[in-house]
C-alpha cells in the first residue's frame, strides 16, 4: 500500500501552521510594539480581534460552500493566497496612518500627545480592521478545505487521528510564533514580522499545485491505498474512478438537521476559549507580571504553553481510535466519549489566577497549556463528527457553518474581554471578583467562562444527537 494520504496530511499540517502563525503576529506584537505606536486601549485591541472573529465567522459560512463548489485543489489554493496577502498587508498600516494624520515618522506617532492621539488610534484601528478582514476571508477556507481533504483521503476510523495531526499545526504555529515573531519585530520592526510570516503561505501554495489530486485521480495512490481509503464506502472499493455526482446540500437544508445544530453549538461554546488564549495570553503575562513577549522569559512562557498543547493534544485524536478498535464502539460514540473526557480538563482554568498568585507565571502557563491541549483534542474530534454524520459532498458546507458559529463565540469573548479589562482597570479596587480586584478580577471572570464552556457544549450536543444518525442528502 502506498501512503500518499499521509503526505496530504502533512500538507494540511503545514497550511494550518502557517494559518496560525499569521493569526498570531498581531497578538505577539500588540502590547510591546503596536499599542505604544498607535495608542490603543485594550478595548481597541478587543474590537480588532473581535471583528476579525465575527468576520471570520461570516466568511466561514460561505467558505465551506465555496470549497465544495470550487473543488478542494483550487479552493484551498485561493484561500491561502488571499490570507497570505492579507497578512503581508498589515505591514503598511503604520505608513498609511502617518500619511492620513500628517505625521512624518514612526517616532512622531509614538511621541504624539493631545487630540491627535485619538485620530492616530482611530485611523490605525480601521486600517488594521481592513487587513484583518482580508486575512479572515482567506483563513476561513482553511478548515473546511482541510476537513474535506481528510474526508477524501481517510476512512472514518482514521479521520480523528488524521485531523488531530493536521490540527496540531495550530499548536505548532502557536509554538513557533513566540520563538520567532517577537525577535523579528525587535530586530527588524513589527512590519517585517508580518511580511516574513505572511510570505510562507505563498511558498505552500506553490507546492500544493503539484501535490494534490483526488485519491482516485492521483498517480501516487495505488489500488491498495485507494481500497483502504474507501473501506467504509459501499460499491466503490478497488475502483480507480472519482466519486462524482453526489447531491449537494443547500444552506437551508443544512439547518433543518439537528446534527448541524449539534456541531454548530459545540463550536460556538468552545472556539472562543482557544482564540481568547491565542490572542490574549501574551498580553496577560505583560499585564500581570510585566513580562514582555520579546523578553527571554516571555518567549519561554509562551513556548512552554504551546509545547504542552502540541505534545498532549496528539493523543486526543488517537483516543477514539482506541475506543473503536479495542472496545468495539461505533466511531461517533467513541468520539463523543473522548470529547466528554476532554471537556473536564478546562476546569483547571479555575485555578490559573489563584495558583499564579502563589507560584508565579509558570503555573499559569502550564495550566493554560493543559486547557489548550484539551481544546485541540476536543477540536480534532468535533471536526470529525461531520464526516460521521454527513456525506462527503456536504462536509465542507457543514464545517463552514460550525466555524461560523465558533467565530461568533470568539467575537463575543474577545470583544467582551477587551471591554471588561478596560472597565476593571478603570475601577481598580472597586471592581472585585472571587478575591481579585481590578484587571486580575476581569481575567478571573473570563477564566471561569472558559472552564465550563466544554461541559455545557458537550451536554447540548449529546441531547441533540444522542446516538449516530447519518444524514442522507437526496
Amino acid at each position: 500500500m502506498t501512503n500518499w494520504r499521509w503526505i496530504m496530511c502533512a500538507m494540511l499540517f503545514f497550511a494550518t501552521t502557517v494559518n496560525y502563525m499569521d493569526r498570531q503576529v498581531l497578538s505577539l506584537t500588540f502590547k510591546e510594539f503596536i499599542q505604544p505606536e498607535f495608542h490603543w486601549t485594550d478595548s481597541d485591541y478587543g474590537t480588532i480581534t473581535g471583528v476579525f472573529s465575527i468576520a471570520y465567522a461570516i466568511f466561514c459560512l460561505f467558505a465551506g460552500k465555496f470549497i465544495d463548489w470550487m473543488g478542494t485543489k483550487r479552493g484551498y489554493l485561493w484561500a491561502i493566497i488571499v490570507w497570505s496577502f492579507g497578512a503581508v498587508l498589515h505591514a503598511g498600516c503604520g505608513w498609511v496612518t502617518e500619511q492620513i494624520v500628517g505625521m512624518e515618522s514612526k517616532q512622531a506617532l509614538l511621541e504624539a500627545t493631545g487630540t491627535i492621539v485619538s485620530s492616530i488610534s482611530m485611523v490605525s484601528v480601521w486600517l488594521f480592521l481592513a487587513c484583518r478582514l482580508i486575512l479572515g476571508l482567506g483563513e476561513a477556507g482553511n478548515f473546511p478545505a482541510a476537513i474535506k481533504v481528510t474526508a477524501e483521503y481517510f476512512p472514518k476510523k482514521d479521520r480523528a487521528f488524521a485531523t488531530a495531526l493536521f490540527n496540531a499545526g495550530a499548536s505548532v504555529g502557536a509554538l513557533a510564533a513566540p520563538a520567532t515573531i517577537p525577535l523579528l519585530a525587535k530586530s527588524l520592526g513589527w512590519e517585517m514580522a508580518f511580511i516574513i510570516i505572511g510570505a510562507l503561505g505563498f511558498i505552500w501554495a506553490g507546492i500544493w499545485i503539484f501535490v494534490y489530486d483526488k485519491p482516485a485521480e492521483s498517480k501516487h495512490v495505488n489500488e491498495a491505498e485507494l481500497a483502504y481509503i474507501n473501506s467504509d464506502e459501499e460499491a466503490i472499493i478497488n475502483q480507480k474512478s472519482p466519486i462524482t455526482n453526489e447531491p449537494q446540500m443547500s444552506f437551508l437544508e443544512a439547518f433543518k438537521h439537528k446534527q448541524t445544530w449539534s456541531f454548530a453549538f459545540g463550536k460556538f461554546m468552545t472556539d472562543g476559549v482557544w482564540w481568547f488564549f491565542l490572542f490574549w495570553a501574551p498580553a496577560y503575562f505583560q499585564d500581570q507580571y510585566g513580562i514582555k513577549a520579546s523578553d527571554p522569559q516571555g518567549i519561554a512562557l509562551i513556548f512552554t504553553l504551546y509545547a504542552i498543547v502540541t505534545v498532549i493534544s496528539l493523543f486526543g485524536g488517537y483516543l477514539p481510535k482506541i475506543f473503536v478498535e479495542k472496545h468495539g464502539m461505533e466511531p461517533y460514540a467513541g468520539r463523543m466519549r473522548a470529547m466528554l473526557i476532554f471537556a473536564f480538563f478546562p476546569l483547571f482554568a479555575l485555578f490559573a489566577q489563584p495558583l499564579g498568585g502563589v507560584y508565579g507565571p509558570w503555573a499559569v502557563a502550564i495550566i493554560i497549556g493543559i486547557v489548550g491541549a484539551a481544546h485541540q483534542s476536543w477540536s480534532a474530534n468535533i471536526f470529525s463528527t461531520t464526516g460521521d454524520m454527513f456525506p462527503k459532498s456536504a462536509v465542507a458546507t457543514i464545517t463552514g457553518i460550525g466555524a461560523m458559529a465558533g467565530g461568533v463565540g470568539s467575537f463575543l469573548i474577545n470583544k467582551g474581554s477587551g471591554m471588561l479589562f478596560d472597565h476593571a482597570a478603570g475601577l481598580g479596587e472597586a471592581f472585585r471578583f472571587m478575591g481579585f480586584s481590578g484587571k486580575p478580577a476581569g481575567y478571573m471572570i473570563i477564566f471561569c467562562i472558559c472552564a465550563v464552556a466544554y461541559l455545557i457544549g458537550w451536554c447540548v450536543m449529546k441531547a441533540l444527537v444522542p446516538k449516530h444518525e447519518p444524514v442522507v442528502v437526496e
